[in-house]
């Protein structure tokens, strides 16, 4: 009868040092994996929807206007006559909501 009770306070012993590691894990994605695949795809869905007159911010912080788009890149006006072209991962957010909130 002895040899029972030690085989399940075992058991028990090896989940109860198992169960604060699956804590950790469960926080960490919540935490820091999902937000951090949140930001990924909001990113991806900016990306695919720029459109030729968006206003847009680059990572360099160069601030532009979208005068065409292709698959991979962009083509911003910087300057009256001034066209840089940009790949669509350089650009961070779209500035035309910026400005129509801060009026």
């Amino acid at each position: 009868m002895n040899i029972l009770l030690m085989a399940t306070d075992g058991e028990a012993g090896g989940l109860a040092s198992f169960l604060p590691l699956l804590v950790i894990v469960v926080i960490f994605y919540f935490f820091m994996i999902r937000p951090q695949m949140k930001r990924q795809k909001e990113a991806k869905k900016f990306r695919e929807s720029i459109s030729k007159g968006d206003k847009v911010l680059t990572i360099g912080g160069i601030y532009g206007k979208v005068t065409d788009v292709s698959d991979n890149q962009v083509t911003l006006e910087i300057a009256d006559n001034t066209r840089v072209k940009v790949d669509k991962t350089a650009l961070v957010k779209d500035t035309t909501e910026l400005a129509n909130a801060s009026r």
